[in-house]
């Protein structure tokens, strides 16, 4: 789940030079933006599509894509702000992550009780369009790949997100496979936890930078 190296985005796009060469901070810039429209678009998508076919994991999916939409957003924003103020739009970020899991698992509670089976068939094709967009965006990111830890951490964050499209498509198969709810709860259970777990994560860290 890519949250846990979420915190890094919000320093990645200040233009500091790369390892060996310079910076083409122009491209980086326009790369981010594309970034940001890809995951911002998906998010819609998976949510919408996560209430239609009665998907918890479609649901704990996007929230990786609501994390990489919101650090890509601030990656761009606060190029200059001060460290203070990045902080608080970390605990901001944390919070709303963490209330989006606490979502998911309610989500997911709801579901086992109801007993609602999801649509495995949508499941398994928006998790396929999430994995193509979150490949594009590691691709686009390659350059950069080999700049500084937190230009590092944001190609890191995309390629990792294929993980979860690759549990979705697991949940999904699991759901065509044994005719009940439950591959698609647990998978969105999992990926609840560890958005929680990494808002935490990030909440930490920007308590410290703010003291």
């Amino acid at each position: 789940m890519s949250v846990h190296h979420h915190h890094d985005h919000d320093h990645a796009a200040h233009g500091g030079p790369a390892s060996s060469t310079p910076l083409d901070v122009p491209r980086y810039r326009r790369v981010l933006w594309i970034a940001l429209v890809v995951n911002a678009a998906m998010f819609f998508v998976e949510v919408a599509m996560g209430y239609r076919s009665q998907s918890a994991s479609l649901l704990a999916d996007a929230i990786d894509f609501a994390g990489d939409s919101a650090n890509y957003a601030i990656s761009l924003a606060v190029l200059t702000a001060s460290v203070n103020w990045r902080a608080r739009t970390a605990l901001l970020k944390a919070a709303c992550m963490m209330g989006f899991g606490v979502f998911v698992l309610a989500r997911a509670v709801w579901g086992a009780w109801s007993g609602a089976v999801p649509d495995a068939t949508t499941m398994g094709a928006i998790s396929v369009l999430a994995l193509a967009a979150n490949l594009g965006v590691a691709w686009i990111l390659y350059a950069f790949r080999e700049g500084d830890a937190n230009m590092r951490s944001v190609w890191l964050c995309s390629r990792n997100d294929a993980i979860g499209n690759l549990a979705v498509m697991a949940a999904a198969a699991g759901v065509a496979g044994s005719g009940t709810a439950w591959p698609d709860l647990v998978v969105a259970a999992v990926m609840a936890f560890l958005a929680i777990q990494g808002g935490l994560a990030v909440m930490r860290q920007a308590r410290v930078e703010l003291a």
